[in-house]
């Protein structure tokens, strides 16, 4: 610090600056991919300065708790490489508990398109494209579970348990934790198959008796009966698996959290 005529004017060095840019840059990197892609503040509704200033906040709380990187400047080919390895990270981690939420959107669209409103396509801004109705719905019931059931408060827990899982360092990520988070992906299929089960298999007994009766009565017109029954059915259907649907997502929720910080340690070379 030096006085100026009647103000104080405070300079840093740049191997002042630098430590500390390390210290609080890196980890501020991964937080931010991780807010950008996970399926609660990740929406395109939030701005992006919320996500920004909420990274800032997350980040001087954890990175002073943090081991620090020595022997590695931020402007290094080093410190690059493990700025893009933070960037990798975060949207990894994002993608793992964004599972939760596509596989309650394809339950939607295996529902809808049971029902028959595979035609009833809204706008969606989280995609950029065009998502049938009962998917929008399925997945707006995914968000609001992961927050009434404290999804958020055990997301950002695990935000910082990733850091004691895989700390930042130069070491290269390993490709088992690639291959956990590419497996994992597929339980958008199964676990979005299993919540669409109860629609899916009364639609399925329900065409399966019209079929019947159309054999049965040949002058009846099926199109004119069979879609208002199973677009009531539908519905009903749909009403009633909701129950069921809150827990399954609760479960999906834990168990992405878990294949998140496995990931995590495989990245790191654990087995």
């Amino acid at each position: 610090m030096r006085w100026r005529g009647a103000r104080a004017v405070i300079e840093f060095t740049v191997a002042q600056f630098e430590p500390m840019l390390a210290m609080f840059g890196w980890p501020f990197v991964r937080i931010l991919a991780f807010l950008a892609t996970e399926p609660v503040l990740g929406n395109r509704s939030v701005p992006v300065r919320v996500k920004v200033a909420l990274s800032v906040m997350l980040a001087i709380l954890i990175a002073p708790a943090l081991p620090q990187v020595q022997g590695v400047e931020v402007a290094s080919a080093a410190g690059i490489l493990i700025l893009v390895q933070q960037v990798v990270i975060g949207a990894a981690m994002g993608f793992a508990v964004r599972i939760t939420v596509a596989a309650a959107e394809m339950a939607g669209q295996l529902a809808g398109l049971q029902v028959g409103l595979g035609f009833a396509v809204f706008f969606d801004p989280q995609g950029g494209g065009q998502t049938p109705v009962v998917a929008q719905f399925y997945g707006v019931v995914a968000v609001l579970t992961l927050l009434a059931t404290n999804g958020h408060h055990m997301l950002l827990t695990a935000l910082a348990e990733s850091f004691r899982a895989l700390p930042v360092s130069p070491e290269p990520l390993t490709a088992p934790g690639f291959m956990t988070l590419l497996t994992w992906a597929g339980e958008i299929f199964r676990s979005g198959l299993a919540m669409a089960m109860p629609v899916v298999g009364a639609l399925l007994v329900a065409n399966i008796a019209l079929g019947i009766l159309t054999r049965a009565a040949p002058q009846l017109n099926i199109f004119a009966v069979g879609f208002p029954v199973t677009l009531a059915l539908g519905f009903v259907m749909l009403y009633l698996s909701l129950p069921q649907l809150v827990p399954m997502i609760e479960a999906l929720e834990s168990s992405s959290i878990a294949a998140m910080m496995r990931m995590l340690e495989q990245f790191g070379g654990k087995p």
